[in-house]
């Protein structure tokens, strides 16, 4: 069990535990080399005892590694650490979509486009490197308070095998948003995760999935079989070409889908414009149900061995071959033999080889605490042991400075003779005393504390809107070792500053122009992403008409805000009545 405060590969501590699942758990840990706040998520179960899948777990974390996309959560590193196999990504404060569903029951038109903009913003660089992510999920999809939407999972879900479609840990989750070729046992291609996100732009414009059932056979075969529910029989009000998105992403048949995330990502962006306000419902040029569902069954229902022989009635069982009856008891004779011989065999190994084989010294391991290092390495080398070559060093008011503070496997343990043991060493008492915080610069006390040699965790709390105006940015407002404690190198403190990020206004109400948006813009380190749109209203050409994150959000520098701007309606001049000849003679 990963505990608060351990050291995961000697480089991330442990902070604190954010999440479960069945997969794994996630935590927050320090990455202690590059100085910041990481998420380390531990695999768990029966997966870490898997050998096939934490080798594939491996490799497809690594190929993950290499995406970079302001909407997905970046891998930084994948390793393993005394049996536990462990992925460290990028620390995304946030909550994910199936929570945000959960609170606000479905969400507007306008929030769906701009988040499925970014998530098929960001599966558009996967796709490009032909990663497929397989597990596009609400689950999987973090929303900041932003309004900035990021892929999380990458790396577990490239290597979960869709056979895995009966484990109950991981069914129910997924099979809503399974594609119908991985529901018939075929592989996943980039067209899958569009299925998967035409799904989920459904779920997040209704507040239901569109296809339901008791358990995942009758989901995956509605999946299979069942045409997409129509999401304008739920929301009249929903234009057609929004509809046509979902219909094209759902297609049963990939052939009928987008080619990939970049090419539904470039219908999406102009999905709302006048200009497609008519558009006729889509018509597919490839069948739709042509698929087999033979072998979903026999993926998920459990194999059933049938007697296809029956006992006939007593006239026929008189018949009975005797030459054949004793065929079959010589048979059933040499068969019990050799099992009996194989029974002997591995008895035999068991108790006599294996012992043999493996027969090796069992030694109690010396206490060396308090001892200097070369004596504890002499001692412990006497006694059968092989000492690692690097030894952890730690501070400790008890042990001087130079002598064994405790040993791994500890002092008394029982192990084979050549076992290796791990030295930890004091670098002696070096404890500094906690002064109040509170009201001063977090730049200027973090460079002071890690001076001295402690680790310092900088967080954001968000503040009530009514009390921004009592705090500071930047200045410490709380911390969690209370003034006076003392502390050793290498320990912790979390100081808190205030969460006072920028946010965005409501242009529209505002009356911004143009030129004021990108002033605005130019401030805050974003980039505009206008449309033009003819406007009936005079004092609407020149301003903000529309814009896709909602005010009073965050702002994050580097971003991209779309806007509508109105501009006037264009009309044809009109043409020069023609004069009429006079004649001059009269």
């Amino acid at each position: 069990m990963i505990m608060k405060g351990q050291k995961i590969s000697d480089r991330y501590q442990i902070i604190k535990s954010i999440g479960e699942g069945g997969m794994a758990n996630v935590y927050l840990a320090y990455d202690t080399i590059l100085d910041r706040n990481v998420a380390v998520k531990v695999l768990r179960g029966d997966l870490a005892n898997d050998e096939k899948f934490v080798r594939r777990f491996q490799r497809e974390a690594l190929s993950a590694s290499s995406l970079s996309n302001p909407n997905i959560v970046e891998v930084y590193d994948v390793g393993e650490d005394n049996g536990e196999y462990y992925i460290v990504m990028e620390y995304v404060e946030g909550k994910h979509l199936k929570s945000l569903l959960k609170k606000r029951g479905k969400l507007t038109l306008p929030e769906v486009i701009d988040i499925v903009l970014q998530i098929t913003n960001g599966l558009s660089v996967a796709h490009d490197s032909y990663i497929i992510h397989r597990d596009i999920k609400p689950q999987n999809i973090l929303i900041l308070e932003n309004g900035l939407i990021k892929i999380t999972d990458f790396g577990i879900a490239m290597a979960i095998n869709s056979t895995q479609l009966t484990q109950t840990n991981s069914v129910m989750g997924s099979v809503h948003y399974l594609p119908p070729e991985q529901a018939s046992g075929k592989g996943a291609t980039l067209q899958s995760d569009i299925y998967s996100i035409g799904i989920l732009m459904y779920e997040l414009l209704c507040g239901k999935l569109p296809f339901k059932g008791d358990n995942a056979v009758e989901i995956a075969l509605k999946h299979l079989k069942e045409p997409m529910p129509s999401i304008r029989d739920e929301i009249p009000e929903i234009p057609q070409s929004v509809e046509n998105i979902i219909l094209k992403a759902t297609a049963k048949n990939p052939k009928n889908r987008y080619a990939d995330a970049r090419e539904m990502h470039e219908d999406l962006k102009t999905c709302l414009d006048e200009s497609r306000a008519n558009e006729l419902k889509i018509t597919f040029k490839y069948p739709e149900n042509d698929y087999d569902d033979t072998k979903l069954l026999k993926t998920i229902k459990t194999q059933e061995k049938v007697s296809k022989k029956e006992v006939g009635d007593d006239e026929i069982a008189k018949k009975v071959n005797k030459k054949d009856y004793n065929n079959n008891q010589n048979k059933l004779l040499i068969i019990l033999g050799s099992i009996f011989v194989g029974l002997v065999v591995i008895v035999t190994t068991i108790f006599v080889l294996i012992p043999y084989m493996t027969k090796s010294k069992q030694i109690a391991i010396p206490d060396v605490t308090g001892k200097d290092l070369t004596e504890a390495i002499q001692e412990l080398q006497n006694a059968g042991f092989v000492v690692a070559d690097e030894q952890v060093e730690q501070p400790s008011g008890d042990v001087e400075a130079g002598q064994v503070i405790k040993t791994n496997p500890a002092a008394g343990s029982v192990r084979k003779e050549g076992f290796e043991i791990t030295l930890y060493v004091s670098t002696g008492d070096s404890q500094i005393e906690i002064e109040d915080y509170v009201g001063k610069n977090y730049n200027e006390i973090k460079g002071k504390l890690e001076a001295l040699g402690l680790q310092v965790i900088i967080e954001k709390e968000d503040i009530p809107l009514e009390d921004t105006s009592k705090y500071e940015e930047g200045i410490i407002f709380k911390q969690d070792i209370e003034v006076g404690t003392k502390l050793s190198k290498g320990d912790m403190i979390t100081l808190y500053i205030p969460a006072l990020d920028n946010k965005y206004p409501d242009f529209v109400a505002e009356g911004y122009t143009e030129e004021a948006l990108n002033d605005f813009a130019k401030d805050m380190g974003i980039t505009i992403n206008p449309t033009y749109v003819e406007v009936t209203d005079p004092n609407q050409v020149g301003k903000v008409i529309y814009q896709a994150r909602a005010a009073g959000s965050k702002i994050v520098s580097g971003t991209t805000l779309n806007v509508k701007i109105g501009k006037a309606v264009t009309v044809a001049p009109e043409e020069p009545e023609e004069t009429p000849e006079t004649d001059l003679n009269g």
